[in-house]
């Protein structure tokens, strides 16, 4: 009996693999970074945590143009093992993200905030104060 590992999902990426094994050795052998996020929303302000472990805080690039806030990051490393003057082994890594987002108009860009710890960058971004939610007060009827 035959063991034969199956795919359920689409076929376009084994399709894909096909196509350009003969050029590139196949598609799984592209970095696909993206660095995932979580955004919460509280009463006072946003949260964006992005994960990102390995890097230092000087990896990323946090960007804001008008109501977009962009963060990147692109790092570069080269590994070398072996006797001085020949190479037995040489890696290069190169490893990317860029992320975006719009930003609502309740957001008071100069008092965004970040932080990089334990591989989370933790970007704060203050509501306006004539966002915040008002304390309800009685009205007096004359």
């Amino acid at each position: 009996m035959n063991l034969v590992k199956r795919n359920n999902t689409n076929g376009f990426p084994f399709v894909m693999d096909e196509i350009f094994k003969d050029l590139m050795g196949g598609t799984q052998y592209v970095n696909k970074v993206t660095a995932p996020v979580n955004i919460k929303e509280t009463e006072n302000n946003f949260l964006v945590e992005l994960m990102a472990p390995g890097l230092k805080k000087e990896d990323f690039n946090v960007e804001l143009n008008n109501d977009l806030l962009t963060i990147s990051s692109e790092v570069k490393t080269e590994k070398t093992e072996g006797e001085e003057g020949k190479f037995t082994r040489k890696e290069f890594s190169f490893s990317s993200f860029k992320r975006s987002f719009t930003l609502p108009e309740t957001v008071n860009q100069e008092a965004i905030t970040a932080s990089y710890d334990n591989g989370i960058l933790k970007l704060t971004l203050p509501k306006k104060e004539e966002a915040l939610p008002k304390e309800k007060r009685l009205i007096d009827i004359s």
